[in-house]
């Protein structure tokens, strides 16, 4: 029984360091995780609050790897994570109660609408000094962030699409660029909501730290190897995860 315990616990790391590979580049890596600790005999509530252990965690170190590169998110990671942060404690609250299949398909709308965009998009973003970032498009996206924040807080699992639709979409930012500010945003905001499911008693501490660190060292790796490969090798991530979650979240919702 010991044995096995500790297979778990090992395959439990490796999707951590996969899904922080995967969190990084795109998103959705909690498609992997919220199942794979829902099979160690977790309640689907409890597994939702433990997931964001590790994306704190991840989200962290994932922030250090991309500021030991030179990729500086501030002030609009603060901007946008307060904005973000106050939608979260209100979508965390609702994760405690209601049931989000209907969430889930509207999300997979929501990402064949991602995919869409950036297949054709092909809008040039020569360099930062056309990043959009004042008066309209600013308040634009802090008002986005809210609901953003909403679906984070309520079920993580692809929360990155959304923020790096409305960071590239509306202000420009590169893909590299948006990423860092959407590990930023995300650590912020999970901070609340991290309080809330400890508040209703909704964690396992022993795999939500094991999960943590799989995706901090993946996490990290990734965040400094992305900004060396530029936009084009997040694209690719990016585009593939966003239709294996579209049909994920349509057809497999149970």
């Amino acid at each position: 029984m010991e044995t096995e315990l500790i297979l778990k616990l090992i395959l439990l790391w490796v999707i951590g360091v996969v899904t922080g590979v995967i969190n990084t580049l795109a998103g959705g890596g909690s498609l992997l995780t919220l199942p794979m600790l829902i099979f160690l005999g977790l309640p689907p509530s409890v597994a939702n609050g433990t997931n964001r252990i590790a994306i704190l965690i991840q989200s962290i170190v994932t922030n250090l790897g991309f500021r030991s590169k030179g990729i500086k998110t501030y002030p609009f990671s603060i901007y946008f994570g307060i904005s973000a942060t106050l939608g979260a404690i209100l979508g965390a609250q609702l994760a405690i109660e209601i049931d989000g299949e209907l969430f889930n398909k509207i999300l997979a709308v929501i990402m064949i609408i991602v995919v869409t965009y950036l297949v054709l998009n092909r809008k040039p973003k020569v360099d930062f000094a056309f990043e959009k970032v004042k008066g309209k498009s600013l308040w634009t996206s802090i008002i986005l962030f809210f609901f953003v924040g909403i679906y984070g807080g309520f079920i993580q699992a692809g929360v990155g699409f959304l923020m790096l639709l409305v960071l590239a979409g509306v202000n420009n930012f590169s893909l590299v660029k948006s990423n860092a500010i959407k590990i930023v945003v995300t650590g912020i905001y999970t901070i609340f909501a991290v309080g809330i499911f400890v508040i209703n008693d909704k964690m396992n501490w022993e795999y939500g730290l094991i999960l943590a660190f799989g995706n901090a060292l993946g996490g990290w790796f990734t965040s400094r190897w992305s900004v060396s490969k530029g936009d084009g090798v997040v694209k690719i991530f990016l585009v593939i995860m966003v239709l294996i979650m579209a049909v994920k979240l349509w057809f497999f919702t149970d």
